[in-house]
């Protein structure tokens, strides 16, 4: 599957990953996936699943089953960045992500240690008017990296690093990592409502996942076709997965020979020469 959708959905650039988990809970019995997915176009296509037996964070030797397989289907070199959060962090992930050529871009604890001192201490002596801090060639997890500092609207710290970029374009590419919490959503709350099939079982799970997984882009494919209004921020009035999935249900519920054309058209454009040219349009 991962194979066929890089296929899919070419890149003339280096590609950018994200590493999350997602987990829920149905009666006693937690489903906790790791998920690692590909940008395109700014949205996030899931790739790769790797079922957790626990609840709670992944450890590193599980994240890097996940990216053994992905290394299988493509090159370190095709890799721009690893996005991730503060539980995809820790000396022997990082050395082995750097072992394998694999930059990265993570948001660090306050109390990690950038050059010897605590995170939070190179924020502490902000001059009146700075909103940030940037660190080039500091040593995070014992390796050379460059990190912002600054604080959220409710005043928590945020500490990004990466061996990616510099420093003063770290937050920017940073705020790619909220792709997958909207792709979370699509498939759980605000879309496919996979928490209400009850499944707990991982093989019938990853079965569903592959198949909704197919849906998801399906509903992307065919939404960047719509054209819809613009915000005054600059963004579409509707997602792009909500116009896709819209248009799909509309085509199978129009007259058996209306149906088959519109159906037999939206079905085509699962081929790269359909999907090379197409916009970049985020959620």
């Amino acid at each position: 599957m991962a194979r066929f959708l890089l296929q899919l959905l070419p890149d003339p650039k280096q590609r950018e990953f994200i590493i999350d988990r997602t987990n829920w809970k149905l009666g006693g019995q937690d489903v906790n996936i790791l998920v690692l997915a590909v940008i395109w176009r700014g949205v996030a296509i899931p790739l790769l699943f790797e079922f957790l037996d626990h609840s709670g964070n992944s450890n590193a030797a599980t994240r890097l089953l996940i990216l053994e397989d992905a290394l299988e289907i493509l090159h370190c070199q095709d890799i721009f960045t690893l996005y991730g959060d503060r539980e995809f962090i820790g000396q022997d992930w990082v050395d082995s992500l750097i072992d394998q050529g694999i930059p990265v871009t993570i948001r660090i604890r306050y109390t990690t240690s950038i050059d010897g001192l605590p995170g939070s201490e190179w924020l502490s002596d902000l001059q009146p008017g700075a909103v940030g801090v940037l660190l080039d060639d500091v040593e995070v997890f014992g390796s050379p990296m460059n990190v912002v500092g600054t604080f959220t609207a409710d005043g928590e710290t945020l500490l990004v690093a990466s061996n990616a970029m510099k420093s003063h374009k770290i937050l920017k590419a940073y705020r790619k990592r909220w792709n997958i919490e909207c792709l979370f959503r699509a498939l759980k709350s605000k879309g496919f409502q996979l928490e209400n099939t009850h499944m707990t079982l991982h093989d019938h799970l990853e079965r569903l996942l592959g198949v909704l997984t197919l849906a998801y882009v399906w509903c992307i494919l065919v939404g960047l076709q719509q054209s819809v209004r613009l915000k005054t921020h600059g963004r579409r009035a509707w997602s792009v997965i909500t116009l896709g999935l819209r248009e799909l249900v509309r085509a199978w519920s129009q007259p058996e020979k209306q149906r088959e054309v519109q159906i037999l058209a939206f079905i085509d454009l699962f081929s790269p020469s359909q999907t090379g040219f197409l916009e970049t349009v985020g959620y």
